[in-house]
């Protein structure tokens, strides 16, 4: 019987380059990990294709996976829901597969409660002062947005608690190096490999 993949979610407040760091650790020819595919309501772009960049849904076809529950977590940004279904997280799972899921704070603390044997990885930033020249280098928000964004993210950073693994995003290749270590590290822990085990010892 084939190892169940493992679901890797990582998260942390706007700024700290969840982006950045998901994007190097998928360029990285030994990562093995699968993304996890977005539900939309929004149109696709030019190039986009469903079930690659996103799975394209109508409002109705959404929102009655809403209500029979048939997602990780959901959001809805300017008018458009977005989400994670968790038929696809689960095939996935079960073809021994792990899938990452990079996510904001709110979102991962919805499958949390959803999914508890995620894998929940916290990425911090070396300090705020840090933190605040990312946001503010970023050149885009008003200076009443960047004090916003301060505020909601020494909340989210006091919600580190609700996570497994915290990792510090000093540079970006050591976060990386430290999100391979801890998955590799999950893939030994002795309840996840324990039964597979017994099963040898009972074959004759």
């Amino acid at each position: 019987m084939r190892e169940r993949g493992l679901l890797i979610v990582l998260s942390g407040p706007s700024g700290v380059g969840k982006g950045t760091v998901r994007k190097a650790l998928f360029s990285q020819e030994d990562t093995n990990f699968e993304y996890s595919i977005s539900a939309t309501t929004r149109k696709p772009r030019e190039g986009e294709v469903n079930g690659v960049d996103y799975f394209f849904k109508s409002r109705e076809e959404f929102e009655t996976m809403i209500k029979e529950n048939k997602l990780l977590e959901w959001a809805e940004y300017v008018g458009n829901y977005y989400g994670t279904p968790i038929d696809y997280v689960e095939k996935t799972l079960s073809e021994g597969k792990d899938v990452f899921l990079e996510i904001e704070v709110q979102g991962a603390l919805q499958v949390k409660n959803a999914f508890p044997e995620g894998l929940f990885i916290f990425l911090a930033p070396p300090s705020l002062s840090e933190l605040k020249n990312r946001i503010v280098n970023r050149g885009t928000e008003s200076e009443d947005l960047i004090n916003n964004r301060m505020k909601v993210a020494k909340e989210e950073i006091d919600m580190m608690d609700a996570y497994d693994y915290v990792v510090e995003n000093d540079k970006v290749e050591h976060a990386c190096d430290r999100i391979k270590a801890i998955v590799t590290a999950e893939h030994c822990r002795r309840d996840r490999i324990a039964a597979r085990y017994k099963r040898m010892l009972e074959v004759e």
